[in-house]
């Protein structure tokens, strides 16, 4: 996995996910807390959730195969998928349960100091994992907000990690805050009704995660920066003169396929035009350093061909987009 796919706040999040989740387990034991138990099994499914994505990013740096010419790049978004899956089914479902019974079955708190100190020192722990998974993300994010950031990233650790810390500090408070209602009160309904809460956001986060991912497994182009640098790199005015249509498509987070139909002028030689069909690609490599599959096809731009068909990006001689497009 490269730097950017955010291996650092991978590791810092799954060892303060173990520690915590010891602790929480540790803490229902003496207190039989509900929220506790929820959020023990919720940084469990976490640990579980980021050496999925260790797993992901170790096979996708396999060489490619004949049967897989193109790589393993996606074996990203296939774990990060996978991670959706486990923290909706065994984060979330199990702490509505959880909590449904509790709020049907209430009892006092024990030992209530356990799952207090245990919960001041999570929150502590989370939000360090936190701070490194914003410090990772921020120097990718540049100018994007937090929204575009996740939504249009093309490597799924660190939204994912994002999404999970952020997760597990509101699921903190609420536990906290459930249990100090509970002690209060004197009323274990208010635990029950914190765990409901930790399982409804679980859900909403695990939703989030799965669709974003879907995005990507499915197949995303590149971006519209990279889009506009591709174009620019194509065209040099001299024997490719246009762009006809264009297609991209990333392989995985940092390999990205180009496929073109260019426009050359009518009198050059086969020589001429794979020479500046090569040229060509170079220009790309060198502006998008991920484009690491290119086809180029040459065509002569024809109008009369262009006005063909209903899509005529499509048409043979179609319409064609310059540099400056």
């Amino acid at each position: 996995m490269s730097a950017s796919g955010g291996t650092k706040a991978i590791v810092a999040a799954l060892g303060a996910n173990l520690a915590i989740a010891v602790s929480k387990f540790v803490a229902f034991a003496f207190s039989g807390s509900s929220s506790m138990l929820a959020e023990g099994v919720h940084s469990l499914a976490d640990s579980g959730n980021q050496a999925l994505l260790l797993v992901g990013g170790k096979k996708a740096q396999r060489e490619a195969t004949p049967q897989h010419p193109f790589g393993y790049g996606r074996e990203r978004y296939i774990y990060a998928f996978l991670v959706s899956i486990i923290l909706f089914s065994v984060g979330g479902m199990f702490a509505l349960y959880e909590g449904y019974q509790k709020i049907l079955h209430p009892h006092e708190l024990d030992n209530w100091y356990w799952p207090v100190g245990v919960l001041v020192f999570a929150i502590i722990a989370e939000s360090l994992s936190f701070r490194t998974a914003i410090k990772e993300s921020n120097a990718l994010r540049g100018n994007k907000s937090w929204k575009d950031f996740i939504r249009h990233a093309k490597a799924p650790e660190l939204p994912v990690v994002l999404l999970e810390d952020l997760g597990a500090l509101v699921g903190l408070i609420l536990a906290l805050g459930g249990v100090g209602l509970a002690l209060l009160t004197g009323d274990g309904v208010w635990d029950g009704i914190g765990t409901l809460l930790i399982g409804i956001l679980l859900i909403l986060i695990a939703v989030v995660l799965a669709l974003e991912t879907k995005s990507l497994l499915l197949g995303e182009a590149a971006g519209a920066e990279e889009v506009a640098k591709i174009e620019k790199a194509l065209v040099d005015g001299d024997t490719v003169t246009g762009i006809i249509h264009m297609r991209t498509l990333h392989l995985g987070p940092e390999e990205l396929l180009v496929a073109a139909k260019v426009a050359v002028q009518h009198d050059d030689t086969a020589a001429e035009v794979a020479t500046a069909i090569n040229a060509a690609e170079a220009r790309v490599r060198e502006s998008v350093p991920i484009a690491r599959v290119i086809y180029l096809e040459p065509d002569i731009y024809r109008e009369v061909e262009a006005t063909k068909g209903p899509d005529t990006e499509a048409t043979p001689g179609g319409p064609v987009q310059t540099a400056d497009h």
